[in-house]
């Protein structure tokens, strides 16, 4: 095959790749073998040659993008990097197939690449976008997004207060676990938001006040949900379970103790486990021994 023939034909297989492959083919295959180095240098081809079959490739990536943003939506990401316009409309077909057609995995995904790639701000929306398709329940202390969350809040955090502000809400509507919560409640307390933010910016920081919003909400859902979570653990426990119980409850009291009237909390709710489940004897004299 002479090279006029193999750039000719490798040209019309791009330009007709729906009736040959699938999308997720088409992207994963047939653009990353166009645009890579061994088929320049097999087919000898000059700068204009390349551009055009590059071209052609992140015209293919987009089309498959369109077609499955599911599964074509991060390579058509990574086959547009070059080329701005390119990438542009990549990022836009992710954001308008964000709230139908994606998962928060995916999101995740290709928000951590975002940030990978020097776009903060767009790894941010993203990943407030994967939030609320998400929904953990108060006994998934092990669920794969919760790393995701916790990376999402992070950045929220590094971005500075109104990011953060705007993305705790999500989260408590999102997330029902008590210990992904209070983990990244204390994360919160530890340093300031946006401490470093863009372009290396600090700002004149302070802690921010577990009393006032966005934190005290934060709290507040945090408290709530180890008192759910309590509540539900107690309808089917098993002795095995008692001492386990009793470190989850030392676990509460910490959250609680972030309060300023925390102790007055957690002194009321364990009296009130103490009236309601007064029947499991064994279990309430460990909650009295630790507790009192």
């Amino acid at each position: 095959m002479n090279l006029k023939t193999g750039v000719y034909a490798l040209d019309s297989i791009v330009q007709n790749w729906f009736t040959l492959f699938t999308p997720t083919e088409a992207t994963s295959i047939v653009a990353t073998t166009v645009m890579s180095n061994s088929t320049i240098v097999r087919l000898h081809l000059d700068c204009h040659q390349q551009e055009k079959l590059a071209s052609s490739a992140r015209t293919l990536a987009l089309q498959c993008a369109m077609k499955d943003p599911q599964n074509c939506a991060l390579s058509a990401l990574t086959l547009c990097e070059k080329d701005h316009i390119s990438f542009e409309t990549a990022y836009q077909i992710v954001l308008d197939a964000a709230t139908t057609s994606m998962s928060y995995s995916q999101l995740f995904t290709i928000a951590r690449y975002m940030e990978h790639r020097g776009y903060p701000m767009r790894a941010y929306k993203l990943a407030t976008l994967a939030i609320t398709h998400l929904n953990l329940s108060y006994n998934q202390d092990t669920h794969p997004a919760i790393n995701d969350v916790l990376w999402a809040c992070a950045l929220s955090h590094s971005l500075g207060k109104n990011e953060l502000a705007a993305v705790i809400p999500l989260v408590v509507k999102s997330v029902k676990c008590a210990t992904v919560l209070s983990d990244i409640l204390r994360r919160c307390t530890l340093t300031t938001p946006g401490m470093v933010g863009l372009h290396g910016r600090r700002n004149s920081g302070k802690l921010m006040s577990l009393d006032k919003a966005p934190l005290r909400q934060l709290l507040d859902a945090t408290i709530g949900a180890y008192i759910n979570t309590t509540h539900s653990r107690l309808t089917h426990i098993s002795p095995r379970h008692y001492s386990e119980f009793i470190e989850f409850l030392s676990k509460a009291r910490e959250t609680f103790l972030m309060a300023h009237d925390g102790h007055i909390q957690f002194t009321q709710f364990i009296d009130n486990l103490k009236q309601i489940y007064k029947g499991k004897k064994k279990l309430m004299m460990l909650v009295r021994e630790r507790f009192g």
